[in-house]
């Protein structure tokens, strides 16, 4: 096996993805655009999409890190539109650019061209979180959002067996259809509720932080695997498995989130940079295999799907969102009410990314009798051009219109407040609980030591409010920036006197590594006391 490519592949994405984040177009179109731009350099190799490794090697871990930094509370907040969008909008695309493919492609099945409809319908779950977090949309808008393009995928593949089925020959129905559809979902929730108490009791009873971390690697696969096994959605058990770990995820010793954020920063880094440089490499291997549709016609038909894409999501989004307030009295109680700018941005923000190449990519070769599975090829270039359409255009159009439509951000001022109250409350808890516990002989520490105590309580008290201090007048730092300067230089000195100890063979590397750790969590303690 020639591990070359591979490892081309994850270090020129990973230099690309680093080098977006000094420009101010987002990452992700740079790294599809570098695809684009590799796959004709002579020598490169050949990187097609295998939906046999994407879907249960990629798809899951990604899945599961978009997961665990939701907000369960916030989802089940927003549930309304997001089952509105994941199910309703994934099966309405579906039927809309099928019938429109028909249409307008002489010659293509209403079978085939449906499933060409379910594999472009769900916006990509790496794609929106990477967008959303680079613009800064609102909350809510950003909840949406995250919340639809976890769940969506399941949508769209149960939509995409049950076409293929019919496309290929296999005897299927609506009522059929929607018995999958039903059978995949309940199955994938069910089989998530069964995993997930089990898997967090077990990382809260795993002593060491490594066998911890092991596992949370191996959670997003098993519950895949699991799911699939029965045939039931893997995504939605990797995504209920997930929400329940991170809303849960205090429970968990403190070393091992320590160490597992920074695992699965680095886990989601390397897989979402390799994910869109893979989008931008499929594109000789989309043109070989054309065939018949090449020329001005499979261009047209290019531009048409991809509009139909775009409009189709308008037509859905803006129904859903105020159709139901007009309905119910209930809703307009409970819920905020929404703007034309917010249904805009949700409309827009419809990005596809490499599920839906995964899919594609998966259709039959051939279908019962033998014969080639129709219109295969174009649906594979038509997948492909949507995609990086809505990469491109969407993508790069997004932050300017957010700032043309004037979207209200986060209020930085109000959520520091918040923050600064709760860490009030939290000390004061903590203040009161030393004063039970020094009051037992069996706690009795000496008074520097209890002092230390309450200092350290009173520093984490009073960093938040000093961050809404007047920054100093000769630096221009806050307050913030200059105790965390400050203890950096105070730590590098340490350190320097170690390494030198070391070299003078006063102390050995063991206890230099011992040293330097306890600097490294020192430095890191400074860091999130002020941030």
């Amino acid at each position: 096996m020639n591990v070359m490519p591979l490892l081309l592949l994850v270090a020129g994405s990973a230099a690309v993805a680093a080098a977006g984040r000094r420009t101010p177009v987002p990452a992700p179109l740079l790294l599809v655009a570098a695809g684009l731009a590799v796959s004709y350099i002579p020598g490169v190799p050949d990187y097609t999409l295998d939906p046999h490794v994407v879907l249960p090697l990629l798809l899951p871990p990604l899945l599961h890190t978009a997961a665990t930094d939701s907000s369960y509370l916030d989802l089940r907040a927003q549930l309304r539109p997001v089952a509105l969008l994941s199910v309703g909008y994934v099966l309405f695309a579906t039927v809309a650019v099928g019938w429109a493919a028909y249409l307008l492609v002489p010659g293509l099945p209403l079978t085939a061209a449906l499933v060409l409809g379910a594999v472009v319908a769900p916006p990509d779950a790496v794609a929106a979180t990477a967008i959303a977090r680079r613009v800064g949309l609102p909350s809510r808008i950003t909840t949406i959002l995250q919340g639809e393009s976890l769940v969506n995928d399941a949508t769209a593949i149960t939509a995409y067996r049950v076409a293929v089925a019919a496309a290929v020959g296999e005897a299927t129905s609506w009522a059929g259809g929607i018995g999958e559809f039903l059978i995949a979902a309940v199955g994938g929730i069910g089989i998530g509720l069964v995993l997930m108490v089990p898997i967090h009791w077990l990382r809260t009873h795993l002593k060491e932080a490594l066998l911890q971390n092991t596992l949370s690697l191996l959670i997003p696969f098993v519950a895949y695997g699991v799911a699939e096994q029965v045939h039931a959605s893997g995504v939605l058990a990797v995504v209920v498995v997930a929400l329940y770990l991170g809303h849960r995820a205090w429970e968990v010793d403190f070393a091992t989130r320590l160490q597992e954020d920074a695992v699965w920063k680095m886990v989601a880094f390397v897989l979402e940079s390799s994910v869109f440089a893979l989008i931008g490499l499929q594109l000789p291997v989309v043109l070989r295999g054309l065939g018949e549709y090449e020329g001005a016609d499979a261009a047209w038909y290019a531009v048409a799907v991809f509009l139909v894409v775009v409009v189709t999501r308008f037509v859905w989004v803006y129904p859903a969102t105020f159709l139901p307030r007009l309905l119910s009295a209930r809703i307009r109680k409970r819920e905020d009410n929404p703007t034309w700018k917010g249904a805009f941005i949700i409309s827009w923000a419809g990005m596809r990314g490499v599920v839906s190449l995964a899919i594609a990519f998966s259709i039959p070769q051939t279908i019962h009798g033998g014969e080639d599975f129709p219109g295969r090829n174009l649906i594979l270039f038509l997948t492909f051009t949507t995609v990086i359409g809505t990469l491109v255009v969407q993508g790069l159009t997004l932050p300017p219109l957010i700032g043309l439509l004037r979207l209200p951000g986060r209020d930085a001022q109000a959520e520091t407040l918040a923050e600064a109250n709760a860490q009030a409350q939290a000390s004061r808890a903590a203040e009161q609980r030393l004063d039970e516990l020094l009051t037992d002989e069996r706690n009795a520490l000496p008074e520097p030591l209890a002092d230390r105590l309450r200092s350290v309580l009173e520093r984490r008290r009073n960093a938040v409010w000093e961050r809404l201090g007047q920054p100093n007048p000769i630096t221009g730092e806050t307050a913030d920036d200059t105790y965390r300067r400050l203890a950096r230089e105070m730590i590098g000195a340490e350190r320097e006197v170690f390494v030198k100890l070391r070299d003078l063979r006063y102390i050995d590397d063991e206890m230099l590594r011992t040293l330097l750790r306890r600097l490294d969590l020192e430095e890191a303690a400074a860091y999130r006391e002020t941030t």
